[in-house]
């Protein structure tokens, strides 16, 4: 057996056993000694400091360690080439990338600060799409100048908003829209804001605000009018994580990208979509990787991958 065969065999066998809530950490954190890999160290410390988080703070067991229940998702042509870009400009952890045979991303998870991020190429039953996102991050200015430097297109360069961030825009080079901020009032993020959380622009936005919260049980926090009556900005919680949404004007077109939502109850969340008007790419079924799954796109052509985690041993 090869080095990185016994590494990979452990791993698992570490994975399996890191989230039994009858065993405590350090035993764990012990088997780590003698490990010759750098990475896997990193990589494995990373997931007891998930864990040990997910347990403190009570995370439903829907969900899997260490993630949040909306993970966007980007589908794009080349994820290899997005995967590096995002590192660069924004510092992102690469977390795993699984190839197919050809070499293009099955899937592929970053971290950026608290959040996820997926990546995958896109195919025939999957194509590739955009998506808007907003993220927060220490140095707005200087995250905004790396991804310049690494490709991207300038949408604005950073400046003062009157609702306390400081924010630039770039378009990235698989096309989705990054809104780089940083809060200047409470830390670089707003309370109870993920680093990178979607930002929708949907044409009939009080429609969708009501399909969000009708399908997967969100819950609108803030929703802002213009004259006219047109949602200028809301702000709606789905578990431990937001989803922000204004109407389409403007350069701010739509851009109904990929998005993870992690629910309590699959196929009830499936259901209650249809009822509202989505259409179904895959009904709920167990997922070898350990999930339960559906697959809808709501009436506005965001595709939804709805998953509740089984747990490790499913």
């Amino acid at each position: 057996m090869t080095e990185n065969e016994r590494i990979l065999q452990l791993d698992r066998a570490l994975e399996a056993r890191l989230f039994s809530h009858d065993d405590p950490l350090l035993s764990i954190a012990e088997d780590l000694v003698d490990m010759p890999s750098t990475r896997f160290r990193k990589n494995f410390r990373r997931r007891l400091e998930m864990a040990a988080a997910q347990r403190s703070q009570k995370m439903p067991a829907h969900i899997r360690p260490g993630d949040h229940s909306v993970i966007p998702y980007l589908v794009v042509p080349d994820a290899n080439a997005l995967i590096e870009f995002i590192k660069t400009a924004f510092h992102a952890e690469e977390i795993m990338r699984a190839p197919a045979p050809d070499g293009k991303v099955m899937h592929a998870e970053l971290h950026i600060g608290d959040a996820t991020v997926d990546v995958a190429d896109g195919n025939e039953n999957y194509p590739a799409g955009t998506l808007p996102l907003h993220l927060y991050v220490e140095d707005a200015d200087a995250a905004y100048s790396r991804a310049i430097a690494a490709g991207a297109t300038s949408l604005h360069e950073p400046r003062d908003q009157p609702y306390g961030d400081r924010e630039g825009s770039i378009r990235d080079i698989a096309g989705n829209n990054w809104y780089i901020a940083t809060h200047r009032a409470t830390g670089h993020r707003p309370v109870g804001m993920l680093s990178l959380s979607p930002y929708l622009h949907v044409n009939g936005a009080l429609e969708m605000l009501a399909f969000l919260e009708g399908a997967f049980g969100a819950e609108t926090l803030e929703k802002y009018t213009d004259p006219d009556g047109r949602v200028a900005h809301s702000k709606v919680r789905l578990g431990d994580s937001m989803i922000e949404m204004s109407e389409a004007h403007g350069q701010w077109q739509p851009m109904p990208g990929n998005i993870l939502i992690y629910v309590e109850d699959v196929d009830s969340a499936y259901a209650r979509a249809l009822e509202l008007g989505a259409k179904s790419i895959s009904a709920p079924e167990n997922k070898p990787y350990g999930d339960r799954s559906a697959g809808v796109i709501d009436p506005k052509d965001h595709s939804w991958f709805i998953s509740s985690w089984l747990g490790e041993n499913a």
